[in-house]
C-alpha cells in the first residue's frame, strides 16, 4: 500500500560524514512528513547502491528524494557558501529533471539570507573536478558538478515515480579551489550554510503534499 499524501516521506541524501553532520545538527522542526537523512558514501556507485537499498524499504514507499551536500562551482563569480538549485541533474546517458525548483530558490533565499542562489544544470562526475575540467564542463551549460546527485536522482526515479530535486552548497569555485574540506574558510562557510537549509527542504516537501488545482 502506498503512503498517503499527508504522511508522504522525504529522503534527503548526502555523501560525506561532514555533510551528514551539518544536516543532523540543523533545524529538524517543521517537516511535513517522516524525514530520513541518508549518508550514501562518496561517488556515484555508492550513491546508487545506498539510495536503491533505502527506497526498497516499504517505509519509504513513494518518498520524495532530495540530493544535497557540497559541490564544485563552475561559473566565474561563484563563491564558497553559494547555493546551487539544479534544474536537472546530468549523467552520461541523459538527464533527470527536478521539480518545484522556483519554490526551492524562494525558500532558500528565506532560510539563508544574503547567500547567492544559482539555478541551472548540475552535472555528475566520478572524480573530483579540478583546473581545465571546470571550463570544459561549464561549456556544456552546467553550472556546478558533484559526484552523487545525478546517481541519486537517477536511482530514485528508477525505483518508482516520485518528486526529486538537488540542492548543493558550493565549497570551491574556479577562483577558490580547496585542497581539503573543512580546513579553510570556504569549507567552514559551506558547512554553516548546509546546516541552515533544512527549513527550505521541508517547505519544498510540504508543497508537494498540497492538492493540485
Amino acid at each position: 500500500m502506498g503512503t498517503g499524501p499527508a504522511t508522504a516521506p522525504l529522503l534527503i541524501a548526502c555523501a560525506l560524514g561532514i555533510e551528514h553532520l551539518a544536516l543532523r545538527t540543523g533545524d529538524r522542526g517543521g517537516a511535513g512528513g517522516p524525514v530520513t537523512v541518508l549518508r550514501t558514501g562518496m561517488g556515484p556507485r555508492a550513491a546508487e547502491r545506498a539510495v536503491t537499498e533505502a527506497l526498497a524499504d516499504p517505509a519509504l514507499d513513494g518518498a520524495a528524494v532530495l540530493a544535497t551536500g557540497f559541490c564544485a562551482g563552475l561559473a566565474p563569480g561563484m563563491h564558497p557558501g553559494d547555493l546551487v538549485v539544479a534544474e536537472e541533474t546530468r549523467y552520461p546517458d541523459g538527464t533527470v529533471p527536478c521539480v518545484e525548483t522556483d519554490l526551492l530558490v524562494k525558500e532558500l533565499v528565506r532560510a539563508v539570507p544574503g547567500r547567492t542562489v544559482h539555478i541551472g544544470p548540475l552535472t555528475g562526475s566520478d572524480h573530483v573536478v579540478r583546473g581545465h575540467e571546470r571550463s570544459e564542463l561549464l561549456a556544456t551549460g552546467a553550472i556546478a558538478v558533484d559526484m552523487e546527485s545525478a546517481a541519486t536522482l537517477l536511482s530514485a526515479v528508477r525505483a518508482g515515480e516520485r518528486p526529486v530535486a538537488a540542492v548543493r552548497v558550493v565549497v570551491d569555485a574556479p577562483q577558490h579551489e580547496l585542497v581539503r574540506i573543512g580546513t579553510v574558510r570556504g569549507g567552514i562557510s559551506a558547512f554553516r550554510v548546509l546546516r541552515s537549509v533544512l527549513p527550505a527542504f521541508y517547505e519544498w516537501h510540504r508543497s508537494l503534499l498540497l492538492p493540485r488545482r
